[in-house]
Protein backbone atom coordinates (compact mmCIF):
# COMPACT_ATOMS: atom_id res chain seq x y z
CA UNK A 1 0.00 0.00 0.00
CA UNK A 2 2.67 2.71 1.03
CA UNK A 3 4.67 1.38 -2.27
CA UNK A 4 1.42 2.44 -4.66
CA UNK A 5 0.83 5.83 -2.68
CA UNK A 6 4.23 6.70 -3.55
CA UNK A 7 4.14 5.85 -7.39
CA UNK A 8 1.22 7.81 -6.91
CA UNK A 9 2.94 10.74 -5.77
CA UNK A 10 5.65 10.53 -7.98
CA UNK A 11 3.49 10.35 -10.57
CA UNK A 12 1.31 13.67 -9.68
CA UNK A 13 4.87 15.22 -9.27
CA UNK A 14 5.74 14.52 -12.52
CA UNK A 15 2.35 15.69 -13.99
CA UNK A 16 2.63 19.09 -12.17
CA UNK A 17 6.09 19.53 -13.19
CA UNK A 18 5.45 18.87 -17.10
CA UNK A 19 2.53 21.10 -16.37
CA UNK A 20 4.88 23.72 -15.34
CA UNK A 21 7.15 23.26 -18.05
CA UNK A 22 3.85 23.81 -20.41
CA UNK A 23 4.02 27.29 -20.27
CA UNK A 24 7.22 27.34 -21.65
CA UNK A 25 7.66 27.65 -25.40
CA UNK A 26 10.78 27.71 -27.56
CA UNK A 27 10.70 30.12 -31.04
CA UNK A 28 13.19 30.50 -33.74
CA UNK A 29 13.67 33.48 -35.79
CA UNK A 30 14.45 33.27 -39.18
CA UNK A 31 17.07 36.37 -38.76
CA UNK A 32 20.56 34.80 -37.08
CA UNK A 33 18.46 31.49 -35.48
CA UNK A 34 18.13 32.88 -32.27
CA UNK A 35 15.90 31.12 -29.61
CA UNK A 36 13.64 32.56 -27.30
CA UNK A 37 12.17 31.31 -24.02
CA UNK A 38 8.56 32.55 -23.91
CA UNK A 39 6.75 31.76 -20.58
CA UNK A 40 2.63 32.18 -21.41
CA UNK A 41 2.25 31.91 -17.80
CA UNK A 42 4.09 34.50 -17.02
CA UNK A 43 3.34 36.58 -19.54
CA UNK A 44 -0.24 36.49 -18.82
CA UNK A 45 0.44 37.22 -15.03
CA UNK A 46 2.28 40.15 -15.53
CA UNK A 47 -0.51 41.57 -17.91
CA UNK A 48 1.86 40.69 -21.43
CA UNK A 49 0.59 41.58 -24.59
CA UNK A 50 2.19 39.54 -27.65
CA UNK A 51 5.26 42.16 -27.73
CA UNK A 52 5.50 41.46 -24.05
CA UNK A 53 4.04 45.26 -23.58
CA UNK A 54 1.61 46.51 -21.43
CA UNK A 55 0.01 50.13 -21.03
CA UNK A 56 0.65 51.74 -17.96
CA UNK A 57 0.94 55.54 -16.47
CA UNK A 58 3.35 56.85 -15.62
CA UNK A 59 3.81 60.11 -13.73
CA UNK A 60 6.24 62.96 -13.18
CA UNK A 61 6.88 64.28 -9.62
CA UNK A 62 7.64 68.00 -9.78
CA UNK A 63 8.09 70.72 -7.04
CA UNK A 64 5.38 72.09 -6.21
CA UNK A 65 4.12 75.60 -4.95
CA UNK A 66 3.91 75.00 -1.25
CA UNK A 67 7.40 73.93 0.29
CA UNK A 68 8.10 76.30 2.96
CA UNK A 69 8.36 74.04 6.48
CA UNK A 70 10.09 73.46 8.99
CA UNK A 71 13.06 70.70 8.63
CA UNK A 72 10.38 68.74 11.10
CA UNK A 73 7.22 69.23 9.36
CA UNK A 74 9.30 68.19 5.98
CA UNK A 75 10.51 65.13 7.46
CA UNK A 76 7.09 64.03 8.71
CA UNK A 77 5.81 64.53 5.17
CA UNK A 78 8.23 63.14 3.65
CA UNK A 79 7.62 59.73 5.63
CA UNK A 80 4.16 60.25 4.82
CA UNK A 81 4.86 60.43 1.30
CA UNK A 82 6.74 57.15 1.99
CA UNK A 83 4.19 54.92 3.51
CA UNK A 84 1.74 55.83 0.78
CA UNK A 85 4.68 54.81 -1.83
CA UNK A 86 4.78 51.54 0.03
CA UNK A 87 1.16 51.12 0.28
CA UNK A 88 0.07 51.49 -3.30
CA UNK A 89 3.22 49.07 -4.16
CA UNK A 90 1.72 46.28 -1.58
CA UNK A 91 -1.55 46.89 -3.64
CA UNK A 92 0.54 46.37 -7.05
CA UNK A 93 -0.94 49.63 -8.24
CA UNK A 94 2.76 51.55 -8.71
CA UNK A 95 5.05 49.72 -9.94
CA UNK A 96 8.28 51.52 -10.04
CA UNK A 97 8.79 54.92 -7.84
CA UNK A 98 11.74 56.78 -7.42
CA UNK A 99 13.69 60.17 -7.23
CA UNK A 100 15.68 62.11 -9.48
CA UNK A 101 19.12 62.64 -8.06
CA UNK A 102 19.43 66.20 -10.07
CA UNK A 103 18.21 69.06 -7.63
CA UNK A 104 15.78 70.49 -10.49
CA UNK A 105 12.42 70.91 -10.65
CA UNK A 106 11.73 67.47 -11.97
CA UNK A 107 11.61 65.61 -8.47
CA UNK A 108 10.68 61.93 -9.14
CA UNK A 109 8.68 59.35 -11.08
CA UNK A 110 5.98 56.95 -10.32
CA UNK A 111 4.74 53.87 -13.11
CA UNK A 112 1.06 53.05 -12.18
CA UNK A 113 -0.35 49.76 -13.30
CA UNK A 114 -3.51 51.11 -14.35
CA UNK A 115 -4.55 51.75 -18.05
CA UNK A 116 -5.96 55.48 -17.38
CA UNK A 117 -5.24 59.18 -16.56
CA UNK A 118 -7.99 58.87 -14.25
CA UNK A 119 -7.17 56.29 -11.89
CA UNK A 120 -3.91 57.34 -11.78
CA UNK A 121 -5.05 60.95 -10.70
CA UNK A 122 -7.31 58.95 -8.06
CA UNK A 123 -3.72 57.40 -7.08
CA UNK A 124 -2.23 59.90 -7.03
CA UNK A 125 -4.44 62.03 -5.02
CA UNK A 126 -3.59 59.41 -2.07
CA UNK A 127 -0.04 61.15 -1.56
CA UNK A 128 0.06 62.89 1.03
CA UNK A 129 2.76 65.52 -0.55
CA UNK A 130 0.61 66.06 -3.35
CA UNK A 131 -2.34 67.20 -1.18
CA UNK A 132 0.14 69.28 0.71
CA UNK A 133 1.36 71.16 -2.63
CA UNK A 134 5.01 70.01 -2.33
CA UNK A 135 4.67 68.17 -5.24
CA UNK A 136 2.36 68.14 -8.38
CA UNK A 137 2.45 65.25 -11.27
CA UNK A 138 1.99 65.24 -14.58
CA UNK A 139 0.50 62.08 -16.07
CA UNK A 140 0.90 60.52 -19.40
CA UNK A 141 0.14 56.94 -20.45
CA UNK A 142 3.06 54.67 -21.46
CA UNK A 143 3.40 51.53 -23.24
CA UNK A 144 6.19 49.70 -21.53
CA UNK A 145 8.06 46.15 -21.11
CA UNK A 146 5.08 43.77 -18.60
CA UNK A 147 8.58 42.46 -17.06
CA UNK A 148 8.18 45.55 -15.25
CA UNK A 149 5.66 43.76 -12.75
CA UNK A 150 8.33 41.64 -11.32
CA UNK A 151 10.15 44.30 -10.12
CA UNK A 152 8.60 45.00 -7.16
CA UNK A 153 9.30 41.63 -5.86
CA UNK A 154 13.02 41.25 -7.34
CA UNK A 155 13.64 44.52 -5.21
CA UNK A 156 12.38 43.12 -1.97
CA UNK A 157 15.07 40.22 -2.72
CA UNK A 158 17.90 42.77 -2.96
CA UNK A 159 17.11 45.35 -0.72
CA UNK A 160 18.92 45.35 2.82
CA UNK A 161 17.28 47.84 4.27
CA UNK A 162 13.79 49.05 4.00
CA UNK A 163 12.54 52.32 3.25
Amino acid sequence: MKKGMLYIILLLLGLWSCKQESSLNTFVFEEGEQEVLFDSLRATKAGADEYGMKQYVMAFLKRGPNRDRTKEESDKLQRAHLDNIGRLAAEGKLVLAGPFISEGDLRGIYIFDVKTEAEAKELVGTDPAIKAGSLVMELIPWYGSAALMEVGEIHKRIAKVKI
